[in-house]
């Protein structure tokens, strides 16, 4: 195996970690661990989601950057007579990429391997097989006998399964795959941040923030948002790359290794102007590469957090992500650093007076 380096061990350890929407303890656990040594103060809202609190100058601006805890899962609602478990997907998922998948049932007792099965094709009318198998067709088997099997594994209603995929250097290095790359690469990045403004002066209050529910209604962020009241909000999370078989580069223009994107329009929010603008032109400074990118459906904390009280002006920065919502997906490392230098040298430039500038220039 791959000697692992710091930055990459923590990125392990992020994705690796268990947290489906909902039940994202061990994922917080893992955040705090990275993150507590550069936060001022570590406080958390009361849906669960992690705030860490660097402080830079006293009466200066407020800036929040924040990833979402959670991942897309499963949760278990019912078990069958025979010991097999009925579930419901947590988050967005594509049935396809379902079938055969392992899984990890988190239960009051511990971790239960499973794995996604269904009727084979074998015995399906032919014009069934030509069709995708519907969630509700779908079951999880953990090895049981009968109920009283798995209920005796502590396996019960509400328990969430967790997808299956250890972290991977590939072999081409600056290539990681994964899963919970959304968005355990935004929680990376903000703890990051934080690390970098270590004995550095900055003109503001930064919050490094962990949410929670992002895949089922950008739950935490709203929370954490409240609770904040920041002045700027940036959502660190991932996005659609174009650069695999069969995407229309009208669909998804963005390439992995080219830049963290910078999103001007998603489902959930409007990009703001002067703060996109403010961005672009530090790192055009900085000579960072970045692409801009757009996306019809779906959205980022950022939806949350820019309609919190009064408004706060608020954009997504991602990092492009192979086959995300799916067991595993890949990341460049570049991307992923260059999203680090770009949040850093942002919040390096945000004083009062420029805050002012975007919020009512």
């Amino acid at each position: 195996m791959t000697q692992l380096d710091d930055k990459l061990q923590m990125l392990k350890d992020l994705t690796d970690a268990k947290g489906v929407s909902g039940n994202e303890r061990e994922t917080r656990n893992v955040m705090k661990s990275y993150i507590e040594p550069y936060a001022d103060e570590i406080t958390y809202d009361r849906l669960g989601s992690l705030i860490a609190v660097k402080e830079g100058k006293a009466d200066g601006p407020k800036v929040m950057v924040a990833g979402h805890l959670d991942e897309i899962g499963f949760m278990v609602t019912q078990i069958t007579e025979d010991g097999f478990l009925r579930f419901q997907t947590v988050g967005g998922w594509w049935e396809q990429v379902m079938l055969a998948q392992r899984v990890t049932v988190m239960t009051r007792d511990g971790e239960v391997p499973g794995v996604i099965g269904s009727k084979p094709p074998h015995i399906l009318p032919a014009e069934e097989r030509k069709k995708p198998v519907k969630t509700k067709d779908m079951f999880i088997d953990v090895g049981a006998a009968n109920k009283e099997d798995a209920e005796s594994f502590g396996i019960r209603p509400g328990d969430s399964a967790v997808p299956v995929c250890d972290f991977t250097v590939m072999k081409n290095p600056k290539y990681l795959l994964a899963k919970a790359w959304d968005n355990r690469i935004g929680c990376a990045i903000a703890i990051d941040v934080l690390k970098a403004l270590q004995g550095q002066s900055h003109p503001n209050t930064v919050y490094g923030v962990g949410t929670v529910q992002e895949e089922v209604g950008l739950r935490g962020a709203q929370t954490s948002t409240h609770q904040i009241q920041p002045d700027i909000g940036f959502a660190v999370d991932t996005g659609i790359p174009g650069d695999t078989p069969g995407i229309d580069k009208k669909d998804a223009k963005a390439e992995i290794g080219k830049g963290p994107q910078v999103l001007v329009y998603d489902a959930s929010m409007i990009s703001h102007k002067g703060l996109r603008e403010f961005v672009t032109g530090v790192a055009d400074q900085a000579d960072i590469p970045y692409q801009f990118d757009s996306i019809a459906g779906g959205g980022t904390d950022s939806g949350k957090i820019h309609l919190t009280a009064n408004g706060v002006p608020a954009l997504s920065i991602s990092v492009a992500t192979r086959y995300i919502h799916t067991s595993a997906s890949i990341i460049h490392r570049d991307d992923y650093e260059n999203a680090v230098r770009l949040m850093v040298e942002v919040v390096k430039q945000l004083d009062e007076d420029k805050v002012n500038d975007i919020t009512f220039g």
